[in-house]
């Protein structure tokens, strides 16, 4: 692999300036590489990005004009070595900042950016006392003011002490083979840190799943917590036909699948639905049934459903720390959501079976795109009741900020 701080360079800049997904690039760049340059380089992509406004406003105390935009990566990976990565010396983090704009051809900029660093660097202890909340957390004011006024002040403080700390990673066992505590037993034999959490496997240590037999071998997929217990609400019994209207990657699936139901995973692309059959076969469950599907147009070929999951399209507002670029969208670009969402789910209940259950599900904190959208199906669709309703909140150490809703269709 190239100098890893060449590779978080390219990755955030194609995040910034190409709005490339982070998750999605992070994976490509560190391809083959060793596990502590992916440690580093993954460190430092998610902690500019999630630290983007707090950057912005140190770097503006020191930069008095403005500046290319490479030239301000620059400044930000550099900033952001010197405040947040206290295992990298100060001299290290300006000195191959240095470097790194020899190699990018910006030599004529390196006396700028020496002067901000060692500014910062000088300043590191007092810079950020007394600062607001939005920079404080590095969250845009308007997504903090909207979960103020939809979850309250103590809950909005939570969500943001949670969205700039790495997610945890969750291993659910597949029970056709062993259960949580036999997981965890051949996961440490394999030299990975790891903890029971409850019916899972929390992973604390860097590993690359790929390179696991335990994984090779079928005896686990990821999955959130937060996902896993959604799906597990769904309560499928063996025999139910399930159908996952939005399936991809396919963890749900997967859990749904160990209940001995027949599931039906689609999803609207064919490369998506070729993950969830590769995953299925990987995991030795052959009652998964994957295929095509816009979920936004009634197919009248779809089986009679006794359990259906919408798991739709949504703001994501819920993994913003897995996903840390999220948390800068225009809060009026996300209204078209709305009628996606409803239609989904209003096309998905034509499927149901009189006494089957519809969930309705998101990974976003946003009451327009959770609570209203469930109100205003049930308010058009007098044959279905409310069981249960539910929104988690990000956890340091547990799931993603999530959302489901269980309905009922009566007879």
């Amino acid at each position: 692999m190239k100098n890893s701080r060449l590779t978080a360079f390219e990755v955030i800049n194609g995040v910034l300036r190409e709005n490339a997904y982070s998750n999605l690039s992070l994976e490509k760049a560190l391809d083959g590489a060793e596990n502590k340059d992916k440690a580093f380089v993954t460190r430092l992509v998610y902690g500019v990005l999630e630290r983007k406004l707090t950057l912005d406003y140190v770097i503006n105390i020191y930069l008095k004009s403005k500046t290319k935009p490479k030239i301000k990566i620059l400044l930000y990976m550099g900033t952001y070595q010197i405040l947040f990565m206290d295992k990298v010396p100060d001299s290290a983090a300006v000195n191959e900042t240095l470097k790194l704009a020899d190699e990018l051809g910006l030599s004529f900029y390196k006396k700028v950016i020496n002067a901000v660093l060692r500014k910062v660097c000088s300043e590191k202890n007092t810079v950020l006392d007394n600062v607001s909340l939005d920079i404080k957390y590095s969250c845009p004011q308007s997504l903090i003011n909207m979960w103020t006024k939809m979850y309250g002040e103590e809950n909005t403080v939570s969500i943001l002490e949670s969205i700039n700390n790495r997610p945890p990673v969750f291993a659910v066992p597949n029970t056709e083979f062993l259960d949580a505590e036999e997981l965890q037993y051949e996961l440490l034999n394999e030299g990975v840190e790891c903890e029971l959490f409850y019916e899972c496997v929390k992973i604390n240590s860097q590993f690359d799943v790929s390179r696991l037999n335990s994984f090779k071998n079928g005896l686990f997929y990821i999955e959130d917590y937060s996902s896993y217990t959604a799906a597990c609400a769904l309560d499928a019994k063996e025999g139910d036909v399930v159908l996952d209207m939005c399936a991809s990657p396919g963890g749900k699936s997967f859990t749904l699948a160990q209940t001995g139901a027949q599931i039906h995973s689609f999803d609207l692309y064919e490369h998506r639905v070729n993950l969830i059959s590769k995953t299925a076969k990987r995991l030795e469950l052959d009652n998964i049934i994957a295929g095509v599907n816009d979920a936004l147009v009634f197919n009248p070929d779809m089986p009679k459903a006794d359990k259906i999951l919408c798991d739709v399209p949504c703001s994501g507002f819920g993994i913003i720390r897995r996903k840390p670029e999220i948390r800068y969208k225009n809060l009026d670009d996300i209204k078209e959501l709305f009628d996606i969402q409803y239609n989904i789910l209003l096309t998905s209940s034509k499927y149901l079976k009189n006494g089957g259950r519809i969930m309705y599900s998101t990974c976003t904190l946003n009451k327009k795109e959770n609570e209203k959208v469930v109100s205003e199906f049930l308010k058009n669709n007098s044959d279905f009741e409310l069981i249960e309703q539910r929104t988690t909140f990000p956890l340091k150490d547990g799931g993603d900020g999530f959302f489901y809703a269980l309905m009922v269709k009566n007879d």
